[in-house]
Formats: structure tokens, sequence, C-alpha cells
């Protein structure tokens, strides 16, 4: 009777257990199930936290949009107001024939920047020799490069459909060569051009036209960022307004970057403030060819002196190998560090909880050149704490997977073999073999233990371009981000080779978008000058250096676009694509000037000698006209951009309760008020 009933518990203790065993798999079928099906859910979930601080009660300050202080900081150039996007042809523009003289079929080598550069200049060379362009092949995304197969090169990082139906009225446009064509080119039986930099229209007619029509197709390498010149005749000007359609409207990234960038760009905006996209400009490359090595003073320096030497061999370079960077510094041809930009933010009166967006594929010199930024602003993010690992992985597609993490063992060698080898070895002692050669580990991101052992870089290895590609990939999404940002801010505009960057298209994007958001151009070698004028007391700033800087920040808002109209548009056109590419609204209020105010004439004189030196002359046809919208009587009497701001002044990095300690008192918040007022007056913004 005993031992029945132990094999009744027993037998209960089994099921009791199997049925704990069945349960522990249903949960775990179902969590399998949440996790993968529920992907967007945790998305929305993790998109709704709020990542940024919010402000105490007792910090709550007059933000609002009609307040002085916020339209200093956040609200439109005043001056470009009455500028707006007008791309489309203004005189006769025939439709693309179906008769063209051949195919073009073009490869692009470089970086982002490079690429838009390229696609928009072979699509005007591709209209002006009459020929049907092929999708071009970008060759940083090609299938060699280790990316996924679901992509073709073109549209791994734009969307193949949106480009050609935005150009069917521009130029003919197909996705592959015809067979025959395409079996030529296999054999390497077309002809092929390595167009030269900023080449002529000139060469395009005259070299490359007539083997275009002998041979039907021809082959162009572009690999400088760009393959005809920026500045074309007045007689070809339409051609200049088809490099903003491409740049500006055919040119859309591909589904699922765009949307990782909306929901990005949805998180920045979550908490109701706006932001200030920065974009520190600091690659190796920019760094060595303006002969800034010395500002790091570690590896990094060294790595730069390589690749100046690199450069300087191979005539990209025409100085020496050492440079004084302090003097490059000086003469503002190096970028401002992120400590730097947020110095003059600060000074400026951007508080200390500002949302800064940082943009870039590579910071050279890693994160902790952002520390003193992060010190500064406390919502210092970027595109990876504003979105989940598997997110950017989903936008790289199915990869093959490079690195075998589970090698198999090695093959087993019989004893037998092993025995019969040693007898047949020769005499002994043999001398030893030689050791393995030591891994390639400087091939890891962010070792570069090479630099002390070859004076050759190593070749790049299969995950390194894939990396490469992806940075395309982030890169595109910084750009979706840095258009649509409230504030614009770049640390250099100048890439590896002097041309304009990644940020010198981001502000030609926002000059054509939205001429009158805030979009930064400091001027380097002036605001170094002031920088080095409280190098001592950097952190303690006194109220006449804090006016300098915001007065010279605000006349750089119009001054440095007229600049650039000199400086960056003769080596990229969308870089600054005014006035070929906008038009002007007329007044809505109908007012002339002689029914204003002295102070309201002042300004418009200012803004009519700012248009003139943009050279916009052309108005916006009368269908822009009629879908104007009054804007409200508060622009029209707005005659201060600052107000009292004891957060700017003295210690203006401290942080005490929501406020900044005033540290100088010699004036008064009157005088101060005045002085801004005056600035206006005489045209503050210029």
């Amino acid at each position: 009777m005993k031992g029945e009933g132990k094999m009744v518990f027993k037998s209960k203790m089994k099921w009791v257990g199997l049925l704990g065993l069945v349960l522990s798999a249903i949960s775990l079928f179902v969590h399998f199930l949440l996790a993968r099906f529920t992907e967007g859910g945790v998305s929305e979930y993790h998109s709704s936290i709020t990542i940024f601080p919010r402000r105490t009660i007792g910090e709550s300050l007059n933000f609002s949009k009609t307040s002085p202080m916020y339209r200093r900081l956040w609200g439109p150039v005043r001056h470009l107001e009455s500028l707006h996007p007008n791309a489309n042809p203004r005189g006769h523009y025939a439709d693309p024939g179906s008769d063209t003289s051949g195919f073009i079929f073009v490869r692009i080598q470089g970086g982002f920047h490079e690429i838009r550069n390229s696609i928009c200049d072979v699509v005007v060379v591709a209209r002006f020799l009459n020929a049907t362009l092929v999708i071009p092949e970008i060759q940083s995304t090609t299938s060699s490069k280790g990316i996924s197969s679901q992509f073709k090169s073109f549209a791994y990082l734009y969307n193949e459909d949106q480009f050609m139906a935005a150009l069917s009225k521009d130029v003919k446009v197909v996705k592959t060569l015809p067979k025959n064509l395409k079996g030529l080119r296999r054999k390497k039986n077309i002809p092929i051009f390595k167009v030269p930099y900023s080449a002529s229209p000139y060469y395009f007619k005259h070299h490359v036209l007539p083997i275009l029509k002998k041979h039907l197709v021809v082959e162009l390498v572009v690999s400088d960022g760009g393959c005809l010149q920026a500045i074309l005749p007045p007689d070809l000007e339409e051609y200049q307004r088809l490099r903003c359609r491409v740049a500006f409207h055919a040119l859309r990234f591909r589904q699922e970057v765009q949307e990782l960038a909306t929901k990005i760009l949805h998180r920045l905006r979550a908490p109701g403030q706006p932001f200030i996209a920065f974009d520190p400009g600091m690659t190796r490359e920019a760094l060595a060819y303006h002969g800034c090595a010395e500002l790091f003073q570690d590896v990094h320096t060294e790595l730069i002196q390589h690749k100046r030497h690199w450069m300087i061999k191979r005539g990209i370079v025409k100085g020496k190998l050492s440079v004084n960077s302090a003097k490059q510094r000086l003469k503002g041809s190096c970028p401002l560090m992120p400590e730097e930009i947020g110095i003059v933010l600060r000074a400026y009166g951007y508080l200390w909880d500002t949302i800064i967006y940082v943009s870039g594929g590579e910071i050279f010199g890693g994160q902790r050149t952002l520390i003193p930024l992060r010190a500064m602003f406390e919502n210092v993010v970027d595109r990876t704490s504003l979105s989940m690992p598997w997110e950017l992985s989903r936008i790289y597609g199915r990869e093959a997977n490079l690195v075998d993490r589970n090698p198999g063992s090695p093959p087993m060698i019989e004893e037998e073999m092993k025995i019969e080898a040693w007898k047949t070895a020769g005499p002994r002692p043999r001398p030893l073999p030689p050791p393995p050669a030591r891994p390639k580990s400087y091939n890891i991101e962010g070792w570069w233990g090479w630099v002390a052992e070859s004076d050759n870089e190593p070749d790049s290895t299969v995950m390194e371009l894939r990396t490469n590609a992806h940075k395309l990939l982030w890169e595109a999404i910084d750009y979706v981000i840095c258009v649509e940002a409230d504030v614009f801010i770049p640390g250099f505009d100048l890439d590896g080779k002097g041309h304009p960057n990644f940020a010198s298209l981001v502000m030609g994007h926002r000059l054509y978008q939205s001429a009158a958001s805030k979009t930064y151009r400091p001027d380097r070698k002036e605001v170094t000058k002031l920088l080095e004028e409280i190098s001592d007391h950097l952190y303690h700033a006194n109220h006449t250096w804090l006016m300098s800087v915001r007065k010279n920040l605000r006349k750089r808002l119009v001054d440095g676009l007229i600049e650039a109209s000199a400086r960056a548009k003769p080596l990229s056109f969308i870089s600054h694509p005014v006035p070929e590419c906008s038009c002007l609204r007329r007044d809505p209020t109908g007012r002339s000037i002689n029914a204003t105010t002295s102070a309201h004439a002042s300004t418009s004189t200012s803004h009519s000698q700012v248009l003139a030196a943009l050279g916009v002359v052309h108005y916006c046809p009368a269908w822009m006209e009629n879908d104007l919208i009054l804007q409200s009587k508060d622009k029209e009497n707005e005659e201060t951009l600052d107000e009292d701001d004891s957060t700017s002044s003295g210690l203006f990095f401290r942080k005490n309760n929501g406020y900044h300690e005033g540290g100088n008192g010699d004036f008064s918040n009157k005088e101060e008020t005045q002085l801004e007022d005056q600035e206006e007056l005489e045209g503050g913004e210029r």
C-alpha cells in the first residue's frame, strides 16, 4: 500500500513536470511571435519615450513663437522671405524626342556629395547631347562591395522609378542597355571616356558627341564629383534649372531609407521644440588636404599626415607635407571643432537643453571630440540614439554573412599518415618552419596599428567596402534631417579635394526649398579670432564679447550667402542654386516703400540690396502669387531681433535651476535692447 502511494505520487509529479514544460514551450513560442510580428508596435512605443529632459515649472521661459527671443533664435531670415523655389522652364522647352544620338552609360565614383553632384551633371550632359541616359552605376554600391543582392547599384540609394518619372519631360532614361550593346560592354568594346572634373560643354560637343553618333553608345567614368562646369553660359541657363529639378525633385531616396529618416525626424520633433542640425565636416581627407593634422596631437595626427603624403604623391595636394596647423586654423582653413561650435551657439543664446542633431557618417577623432559639446548641451543626439539597431539593419537588406563565426574544426590526419611522413622526412634536426603571418587585426574598425608598421595603407576588406556602402545610407538619413531642421550650422564646408562637401549641398537644398530658414554660415577666420580673444577664460566671456559673437553670426546669415555665390557656386552649382532656380514674390501688403516709416524704409532698402547682390530679378508666376498666404501683421512690426537675455551673459555655460548666472552688470537690460534695435535698423541681419 505504501509502495502504491509512492508510485501514484511519482506519476503525478511527472505529469506536473510535463505540464510545466508544455507551458514553457507555449510561452517561448508566443514571445517569438510577438518579437517577429510587432516590430512596428515596438518602434512606436520606443518613439513615444521622451529622451529629452523637459523644463521644470520654475524654468519656464517666454518661448512663444511671437517673442523676440524666439524670432532671433529660430525665426526666418526676413531679407530672404520673398525668395521662393522655381525650377520650371521659363521659355520654350521641348520634350525629349524618340530619336536620340545614342546611349550614355555612366559609372560614378566617390562619396555621397560627389555622387549627387555627378548625377545632376550627367543628366544635363544627356540632355545637351540629345542622348538616352542609362540609370547611372554607383561604384560604391555594386554587388562586389558585399551589399544585399536585393538592390542594383543606383537603387541601393535612390528611387529609380521616381528618378525616371520626374525626368520624363527632360531626358529619356532607361534602366539597362539593349542586349546587343550590353554584350559589347561586357567585352569592353565600347568607347570609354574618363571625364575630367568640371569639363566644358565644348568638350562634350566636340569630343564625346562624334564618338556617340558613330558607336551609338559611350561609357563615361566620373570620379571627382562632377563632370560639367558649374557656371554655364547665359544661353544654357535652362540646363541650370534642369540641375535643380534633378537634385531637388528627381533624386529621392528609396522608400525604406526615406521612411526611417521620417521616423527619426518625428522623434526629434516629439518634444514640441525646434532643433539644430550640426554637420562637423571633420573627415580625414578634408583635414589632410587643408593641413589641419595638429588639431588632435595623437595617432590621428599621424593618420592625417599619412593621407596628406599620399595626396602629395598623387598630385592632389600641391603644398608641403608639414603645415603649421595653428596658422591654418587662424586663416579659417580648418574646421571649427564641436567645442567651438558649442561656444558660439551658447553665446548666441541657445539654451543648455536645445536639441542638437549631429550628422555625418564619420567624425574623425571619434566620439571624444563631441564630449565638450555634450557638456554644453544636454540633448546632443544622432541617428543611432534615435533609432533601433534592427531599424538600421532593415535598410541594408538581406546581406551575406562575410564572417564565419563558427569555423569548422581542421580535418583530422590519420595516425598512420603522420608516422609515414615522419619516416620519410629526411635527416634530423630540421629547421623550424617560419611562424605564421600575424593576422591583420588593424583592419578592425578603430585600430590603426599599420601606421607604425608600413608606409602603405592595407587594402580594404569586403567588410570595410560594405561599411562604406552603409555610410551612404547613413548620410542619406542625415541629409533629409539636415534639410528639414529648424536651424543648420556646418563645422566645415569643403571636402578632401577643396570642393563643396555634404554640408554645402545641404545649404544649397535649404536655400532652394526654404531660403528664409536659418542657415548659419560662420566665418571660420572671424570666429577663431573671437575665440582667441578669450582663450584664457573661454567659459567666462564678458558681455561685449557675447554681443560681438551675436552680431557676427547674425550678419553671416546673409553675408555668408552672398559670399557663397562667389566661392562655392563656381565649384558646385547645386550648393548655391540662386538666382537661376528662384523667383521673387511681390509684397502681399501692396504697400510702396514711400508709405512706410523710416525704419521700414531702411529695412526695405537693405532687402533690395540683398536680392540685388544675389542677382534675383525674376518674379514668380501668377499661379504662385495666387497661392500666397497673407502673413500676420506681427511680421510687419518686427523691429527687434534681441531681447534682454540674461541667459547668455557672464558664465553662460553654468546651469543653476534653469537659469544662467549673470556675470557682467555693466550694461543695463535697456542698453542691450537698444543696441540690438539699432543693429536691426541698420540692416542687422546683413
